[in-house]
Formats: structure tokens, C-alpha cells, sequence
């Protein structure tokens, strides 16, 4: 009777033994929390810029606007906090259908990036000019979004010291700025296209006038006169090391993260088939 009950008592070594790696597991869980929260963030953002410009009431101005920085935040938080989802929850509970979910939804991220990438190397000029029309159209659309209004202002002056899209001529597009407008803004460009100056209180009407010939001979002095994707390549070229680091980064981590998927994915199917034949 002892004997039986002794047997009973030993338990099989190879059935106890998880085949999970509790550190892979982790790392996933742990790393796909921090995208959550941050996808989660962005697209609250997004979400409440679209609020304050009350889009939901009036879908048919995205027609009129080619990008939506409101939009874009939507969508980047959208997928980033799906990604968080699936790989943190995944992880946790050790679901294949998700960690599967996850691997094949990075892994489309990637192989697009990496198309976009040989492309965009490819076919230089045809992205080139379509850069250019989307420039184009942002600037003719310039009041038209406070978003997009913001964009251009930041790109124009606090990064790439710039004016316009090949120039400070450029801003002709733009009913407000072309010359034949009634407005005060007329020949003029956006004050986020003037220098900086040490003056106290800054002139934000230093813009107005500045394309007619009689301020010829102070107006690189007043505005930047370089465009913005001349701007824009002369700004690649100089930082060409380190774009490429953070590429590089974003894609290893990719890698790593359908990897580390995959791993945990077959550890939890060997623990399944283990359970299932001891």
C-alpha cells in the first residue's frame, strides 16, 4: 500500500520542467507594455487634436488637405498601440493566435519599410517630385489647418531654417501670400520664414512685403531665402550617420521582436505538446 502510494508521489522531472523561457517571456511583456502606453498616447493625441478641429463633424475637409498631422498621429498610435496589444498580452498569457498575430503584423511593417526604402533609392526623382507636390499642396493649404499651419512653422523655422519649398517664392501659391490679394499679407511670407532677430518683443509683420523688388536689398537679411527640401538634403547629407543609426536600430529591433515571438510561440507549443503527452 505504501509502495503504491510512494509511486504515486513521484512526479515526472521532464513534465515539470517549463519548456516557457520566463526571460524572453518577460522581454516581451515587458518591452510591448512600453509601445502600449505609447501608442495609447499618441493616438489620445491625435484623437483630441481631431476634437479641437471638430473633423468628426466635418470629414470632407481631409479632401481639401493633403496631410493631416492630427491623422497621422491617429494612425502611427493606431498600429503601434495594436503591436503593444497583441505582443504584451501575447506574452503574458502565452497566446500563439496573438504572438502569431504580432510576428506576421511586424513583419509587414518591415518588409514595407525595406520596399519603401529600395524605391525610394531607386527611383530618386519620381520621389523627389512627389515630395514636391506634396510640399506644394501643404503650402497652398497653409491656413486652411492649424496643424499643418504648426508643422510648417516648426519645419520652416526651428529646423530646417528655411523659406518656401525651392524658395521664399514659393509662398505665391498661397491665396494669402500671392500678391494679387486684398490682404495685408499680400507679397508676403509666414513669420516663421524670418530670422531671428535680439530685438525684445519680436516683429511678426517682418514678413509682409518682402517679395516686392524695393526689398530686394534686404531680404536675405529679413527671411531665409533657401527652400525647404534643398534645406531638407542639405540637412540628410550632414546627418547621414546618424538617420542611418536609428533605421538601423528601429530595424534590428523589429527583427528582434518577431524573432523573440517566434521563440516563445514554439516554447509554449513544445509546454503544450509535453502536457499533452507526458
Amino acid at each position: 500500500m505504501s509502495r503504491g502510494k510512494d509511486a504515486a508521489m513521484v512526479r515526472n522531472p521532464r513534465r515539470d520542467k517549463s519548456e516557457v523561457s520566463c526571460c524572453i517571456k518577460y522581454l516581451m511583456f515587458g518591452f510591448n507594455v512600453l509601445f502600449w502606453l505609447i501608442g495609447a498616447t499618441v493616438l489620445a493625441i491625435g484623437l483630441w487634436a481631431w476634437t479641437e478641429k471638430d473633423m468628426f463633424n466635418n470629414i470632407n475637409k481631409m479632401t481639401s488637405i493633403t496631410l493631416d498631422p492630427a491623422l497621422f498621429f491617429i494612425l502611427i498610435g493606431l498600429v503601434i498601440f495594436i503591436i503593444g496589444f497583441s505582443g504584451c498580452v501575447g506574452a503574458l498569457r502565452e497566446n500563439t493566435c496573438l504572438l502569431t498575430f504580432f510576428c506576421v503584423l511586424v513583419g509587414l511593417i518591415f518588409c514595407v519599410e525595406l520596399l519603401i526604402g529600395i524605391l525610394g533609392f531607386v527611383y530618386k526623382d519620381w520621389v523627389r517630385g512627389e515630395i514636391e507636390m506634396q510640399v506644394r499642396n501643404m503650402i497652398v493649404n497653409y491656413r486652411e489647418d492649424i496643424d499643418l499651419q504648426n508643422l510648417i512653422d516648426w519645419v520652416q523655422e526651428d529646423w530646417l531654417l528655411c523659406c518656401g519649398m525651392t524658395d521664399y517664392r514659393d509662398w505665391e501659391l498661397n491665396r494669402y501670400f500671392n500678391c494679387s490679394s486684398p490682404g495685408a499679407e499680400a507679397c508676403g511670407v509666414p513669420f516663421s520664414c524670418c530670422k531671428p532677430t535680439n530685438e525684445i518683443i519680436q516683429n511678426r509683420h517682418c514678413g509682409f512685403d518682402i517679395s516686392k523688388p524695393e526689398h530686394d536689398d534686404i531680404r536675405s537679411r529679413t527671411i531665409y531665402t533657401d527652400g525647404c527640401i534643398p534645406q531638407g538634403e542639405k540637412w540628410m547629407e550632414v546627418n547621414l550617420i546618424p538617420v542611418a543609426s536609428v533605421l538601423v536600430g528601429m530595424a534590428v529591433l523589429q527583427i528582434l521582436g518577431i524573432c523573440f515571438a517566434h521563440n516563445l510561440k514554439s516554447d509554449i507549443l513544445a509546454q503544450k505538446a509535453k502536457w499533452r503527452y507526458p
